[in-house]
């Protein structure tokens, strides 16, 4: 049993998740970042000084200023500029991950084409192995190549 486990951990597919994983957690703060103290800012300037975590439609009569005071008074809120701050993170992550692997496929070699183990037929034109001398098909004999 140890032996199977040493050979499925040692696989290139688990190493890369792996590595795909811890690359993935040390990404997830600086996309969180970019988003929140880079793009949310001019985006919030655009549609009069808003900060999209602070968006928020209260559930209940009372108002309140910010989410934080909603949520500290325990008051039932949709944070859907919580939402789009999250939203908007993941797009981000979703096309730097599309353009990661479009570059990782654009440097891998294409596989060699493998050699051809039929051919057709002259006669019937139904595929027959190379080193066939009669057609399993119509009988008829074949030339050797």
């Amino acid at each position: 049993m140890l032996k199977e486990f040493k050979d499925f951990v040692a696989r290139g597919n688990v190493i890369d998740l792996a590595v795909a994983v811890i690359m993935g957690a040390a990404f997830g703060p600086i996309i969180a970042s970019l988003v929140n103290d880079i793009i949310m800012p001019p985006i919030g300037l655009v549609l009069g000084n808003a900060d999209f975590k602070d968006l928020f439609l209260p559930l209940s009569d009372e108002s309140y200023a910010t989410l934080a005071a909603a949520k500290e008074a325990g008051a039932p809120v949709i944070a859907y500029g919580t939402f789009l701050n999250t939203v908007i993170n993941f797009l981000i992550v979703s096309f730097a991950i599309f353009l990661l692997v479009k570059q990782v496929n654009r440097m891998k070699k294409p596989a060699p084409a493998a050699a051809p183990t039929t051919t057709d037929c002259p006669f019937c034109l139904s595929a027959i192995p190379l080193k066939a001398t009669r057609c399993p098909h119509c009988t008829s004999e074949l030339k050797a190549a």
